[in-house]
């Protein structure tokens, strides 16, 4: 498990690059009023998949780890109802957001429309991806990194 915990803990960062370029690219078409290039879609897409890899691995994770939580952080910490309930669930609901950005956009022809929907669908699930990360950083998480 500690291989996947490795790719989760990396693979947070190309989710976060491939959903802020797919995000920003479609609200400066919107902007633009220019067309969705090949690359726009292109990037929408990998960061969509990104995010389904990077929420199987995290399930994977969680399902593993969920007896060691009350032992590691201690019963009724603010650390565990981090780790079993406030992280997974927006990381869920960013996923969703961002299936649901992309969904949407292919349900409409027109242009402006379909970027608006990513842009705003895929730049939601990033802040909530942002505010939900534990952060080397953030003294909140200073323990955690011991053992991830």
């Amino acid at each position: 498990m500690e291989f996947f915990a490795f790719i989760h803990s990396l693979l947070r960062y190309a989710v976060l690059g491939a959903v802020a370029l797919a995000g920003l690219a479609a609200l400066r078409g919107y902007i633009a009023k220019s067309p969705i290039l090949a690359w726009e879609r292109g990037a929408a897409i990998i960061a969509m998949i990104l995010c389904h890899v990077q929420l199987v691995i995290g399930l994977l994770l969680y399902v593993t780890r969920f007896a060691s939580f009350e032992e590691r952080f201690g019963k009724g910490s603010d650390m565990l109802r981090f780790w079993k309930m406030e992280h997974i669930a927006a990381m869920i609901l960013a996923v969703a957001l961002i299936t649901i950005g992309r969904i949407l956009s292919k349900k409409t022809n027109i242009e402006s429309s379909k970027q608006l929907r990513v842009a705003v669908f895929y730049l939601i699930g990033l802040v909530l991806m942002l505010a939900m990360i534990p952060w080397p950083f953030m003294a909140k998480f200073s323990n955690t990194y011991q053992w991830l």
